[in-house]
């Protein structure tokens, strides 16, 4: 779901806040998105209700991530019993003209896969953003 509706709180809205900085830190260049969904009806039927969803988008093509956009989508559990909400997960895509040419999970592995794949230092990079973004939504570290 867009980043712009799941800003329901002052806390929540800062947390968001926090991973647009950690990416816009290490790329100054790249633009983020807060509704990088449209809001036709085939779209909001994909759109997963559990997640926050960030556009990042370079000015021109990106040789290092393989992209001109990236998106990111940090997905949450909401716990029926306590009522906590946490971060299970954060996903990544790549986007040029033809359309998505890597993805990246926080499941499993840790890697990127595609047709296209970002340099290793630019991947490396995306790990350790990951790794902040679920810190800043569970307050402790993850694990690889």
């Amino acid at each position: 779901m867009n980043a712009a509706e799941q800003a329901i709180n002052l806390e929540f809205t800062s947390k968001i806040a926090t991973v647009v900085n950690l990416l816009k830190a290490e790329f100054p260049e790249i633009r983020a998105d807060l509704k990088p969904w449209t809001n036709d009806p085939e779209t909001l039927e994909l759109v997963d209700p559990d997640s926050v969803d960030i556009g990042f988008h370079f000015p021109g093509w990106s040789k290092s991530f393989q992209s001109r956009s990236i998106l990111i989508q940090i997905r949450f559990y909401q716990d029926p019993i306590s009522d906590v909400r946490r971060c299970i997960g954060v996903e990544a895509a790549g986007f040029d003209h033809r359309g998505k040419q890597w993805q990246f999970s926080t499941v499993e592995e840790w890697r990127c896969e595609g047709e296209t794949k970002p340099k290793t230092e630019s991947s490396d990079k995306l790990k350790q953003i990951c790794r902040k973004i679920m810190e800043v939504f569970n307050g402790q570290g993850s694990r690889e």
